[in-house]
């Protein structure tokens, strides 16, 4: 008999765990965990994680997990435990890749869902050292004003270290 716990930010885990069509309750009990005070989310759809080469010398990626939700947001979730010092840049690519990939043609940009990254990280964000809180929400907004533009980017750092 197994008496080991498997380490939940191993890769393989994690996804068994938040990934599994089987028990879907799990990533919706977390997703709204991260989304609290907004509207509850009922169900979750997971998705093909893999990001589509444009050019055959480009590298293959696959996401961590990919979910659409009830009200159609697009929701991708990474686990990082090693710092390559390039989440951000990482992420935004991630983010614009998923963003992107929800467009057909011939239909109204308005109709492409919000889409949102989170990230959960086993090390502290180099860019986030002024920071005191370990979970962290950016989209996009007005320098002046703080008004935002747009709830279509969410970004979203967790730092488990």
């Amino acid at each position: 008999m197994c008496t080991q716990l498997f380490d939940v930010k191993q890769d393989y885990v994690f996804k068994k765990i938040f990934g599994s069509e089987a028990h879907p309750n799990i990533l919706i009990s977390f997703l709204n965990a991260c989304f609290k005070g907004q509207e509850k989310i009922k169900s979750v759809k997971i998705n093909n994680s893999k990001i589509e080469k444009e050019f055959i010398e480009n590298s293959y990626s696959r996401l961590d997990i990919l979910a659409t939700t009830d009200t159609g947001e697009i929701i991708n979730v990474e686990m990082q435990r090693r710092d390559a010092k390039n989440m951000v840049k990482r992420s935004l690519y991630y983010w614009a890749k998923t963003y992107s990939s929800q467009y057909k043609g011939k239909q109204e940009y308005e109709n492409i869902p919000r889409t949102v990254c989170i990230n959960i990280l086993e090390y502290n964000l180099e860019e986030l050292k002024n920071e005191t809180n370990y979970h962290n929400v950016f989209r996009l907004k007005n320098e002046k004003t703080n008004s935002s533009l747009t709830n279509t980017l969410e970004i979203q750092f967790i730092e488990l270290p």
